[in-house]
């Protein structure tokens, strides 16, 4: 085949824009699509030729996104006519390529399928990027009207505003995503108490009001603990501030270490932690209360500094009756007898 080093040099080092260009589009090996396959066979119909390509020019291959009359994919790019029609503007017709000097010797031409006739418009990029071809075949020379010329550079061009719509609509997608997974983050931290990173006063009321509204569906009994870590002022005191950060990151890892997994445990503000026991009636709720406040006594905190906790907790039976606000305010009700009482101990209330 003639002219094989000027095929060859469309996949040079000068040509990596252009494949780079071509990679932007996502297109190499998707599967048919019928907004292509449309254009093509109207391309065939208009110009009245067996073949029609819609076709790609790759790094060391031409490959078809859409063909009518081929019943292949892809063929190497050194048999490729469209290698030499996207190093040309506008419309690329060879009437007989038995008689033209680069395309004599071609397989597809002197064997199977003896291809004859070839026009190709480009399909370009608005940044002027050749990325392959729209074009027709025929087994027999011939030459196409005005207005068949004119139809395949249109139809050429449709081509490129597909992919431009594709490549949007992809933009679009993953920059949808984007959004859902910042909102989520977004979400996260809006839900989560910055230095334990429990469950923050917002969502532990939205946790309430659910757990609530199940008691009343289902029927089942639920707790809940408010608890206050005692004295917990001399530690700030006793130790630094930054001390007493780490002695609450520390029990909120105890906490989420103590409960079981389906707990909800949370920060309600300064010292005080909230903890909803779902299905549990008061007496196991009782139950697992004083098994952590058994463990916290045999726990050290911010080891290096020796810390010990204590607590003081109010546990209530929870009442699908009670609004999320009353039953705080009962819980804290309960909390603050709990610390009249000499603290390091829990106030139980049943319904």
């Amino acid at each position: 085949m003639n002219n094989d080093k000027q095929v060859k040099n469309v996949c040079a080092a000068d040509d990596s824009a252009r494949l780079e260009a071509l990679r932007r589009y996502n297109i190499l090996d998707t599967d048919y699509d019928p907004r292509f396959d449309d254009l093509a066979e109207l391309g065939a119909f208009i110009c009245n030729t067996p073949i029609a390509v819609i076709n790609f020019v790759d790094k060391d291959r031409q490959w078809f996104k859409s063909e009518i009359g081929l019943g292949i994919r892809e063929t190497e790019l050194d048999i490729s006519v469209c290698a030499h029609a996207i190093l040309q503007p506008g419309l690329f017709v060879v009437p007989d390529m038995t008689k033209d000097p680069r395309f004599a010797n071609n397989p597809l031409v002197t064997g199977e399928p003896h291809l004859r006739f070839y026009a190709g418009a480009l399909l370009e990029t608005d940044d002027g990027f050749p990325l392959g071809t729209f074009c027709v075949l025929d087994y027999q020379p011939r030459e196409l009207s005005t207005e068949q010329e004119k139809a395949i550079t249109t139809l050429a061009r449709q081509v490129m505003t597909q992919l431009e719509l594709i490549r949007t609509n992809e933009q679009q997608r993953e920059t949808l995503k984007s959004l859902q997974r910042s909102n989520k983050l977004l979400e996260i931290e809006a839900s989560t108490d910055e230095l334990t990173k429990l469950a923050n006063r917002r969502a532990i009321t939205h946790a309430l009001q659910y757990e609530l509204a199940l008691m009343q569906e289902l029927g089942r009994k639920s707790a809940a603990l408010l608890l206050d870590l005692d004295f917990f002022k001399q530690v700030n005191d006793a130790h630094g501030h930054l001390v007493g950060d780490e002695v609450l990151k520390e029990f909120a890892e105890f906490c989420n270490h103590e409960f079981r997994s389906s707990d909800m445990i949370g920060r309600w503000g300064g010292e005080e932690f909230i903890i909803i026991l779902p299905g549990s009636n008061l007496v196991t709720a009782e139950k697992i209360a004083a098994r952590f406040q058994r463990k916290l006594n045999e726990h050290t905190f911010a080891k290096h500094h020796q810390v010990k906790l204590t607590f003081s907790g109010s546990l209530i039976e929870l009442s699908p009756l009670l609004s999320a606000r009353a039953t705080f305010k009962r819980l804290d009700d309960n909390l603050y007898r709990a610390k009249q009482q000499g603290r390091n101990q829990i106030i139980l209330v049943k319904d």
